[in-house]
């Protein structure tokens, strides 16, 4: 298994034979360099859009037609994305799984916001989400934007997730010591990888206080477009 950040939340994952898009903000992206675009993008088999906002789904729309990977997302906003791009649209709700090969992957809620321009109405566009991927005898917990939220007390105890990967960069989003405190209640992790920081000036610039509260857990601090290899 391959996760490889694309800065801010977007991650391409190699897993069980696919290649999945998370949350692909690319163009805009101050994280992200323009030339490592056809390696971002490439063999990609599958889109997953958390929730609609810009720093999110605001390039789905091209890399979709680009790619023609279908695209997985909250039922709404599926339907949006599948109408405008023509690609397929595997929507599912909270609880819900789809079938990607021998990778699952399961809708989880989050606590945030969400909505998307083109939906003709900014606030028609599903709810915010998180991903429960699972595939190679491993879960990864994408959390998507999310406060912490009494729902990973669940989201421990059932899915077990050995992998997370949180929000932690604050403002928006949990901040370090929030990610660390549902980590260490919520969860069992061996690696957690935060995202949705370092972007802009008012995000959290370091993952310090997230590895210093949790020197059980193989915290990674990623690198644009440098895979971490589990």
């Amino acid at each position: 298994m391959k996760i490889i950040w694309l800065g801010h939340s977007g991650f391409r994952i190699e897993i069980a034979g696919k290649v999945l898009l998370i949350d692909p903000w690319l163009v805009g992206n101050p994280m992200f360099d323009e030339a490592h675009r056809a390696a971002a993008l490439a063999g990609v088999t599958h889109i997953l859009i958390s929730h609609g906002h810009g720093d999110h789904a605001g390039n789905v729309i091209e890399i979709a037609r680009e790619t023609g990977a279908p695209i997985v997302a909250v039922f709404e906003l599926a339907e949006i994305l599948a109408e405008i791009t023509g690609n397929e649209g595997i929507a599912i709700g909270r609880g819900g799984t789809a079938k990607l090969g021998d990778v699952a992957v399961t809708l989880v809620a989050a606590s945030h916001s969400s909505s998307y321009p083109d939906s003709g109405t900014r606030g028609v566009a599903g709810s915010e989400c998180g991903f429960m991927i699972a595939g190679e005898g491993r879960k990864i917990y994408f959390s998507g934007d999310t406060d912490i939220m009494a729902d990973m007390d669940w989201f421990g105890d059932y899915h077990r997730p050995d992998i997370g990967i949180l929000s932690a960069g604050g403002v928006y989003t949990m901040d370090m010591a929030a990610a660390a405190y549902a980590a260490k209640r919520y969860f069992n992790f061996k690696t957690l990888i935060p995202c949705h920081y370092r972007t802009f000036d008012a995000l959290e610039q370091s993952a310090d206080r997230l590895k210093a509260a949790l020197p059980g857990v193989d915290v990674i601090e990623p690198e644009v477009m440098v895979p971490i290899t589990l």
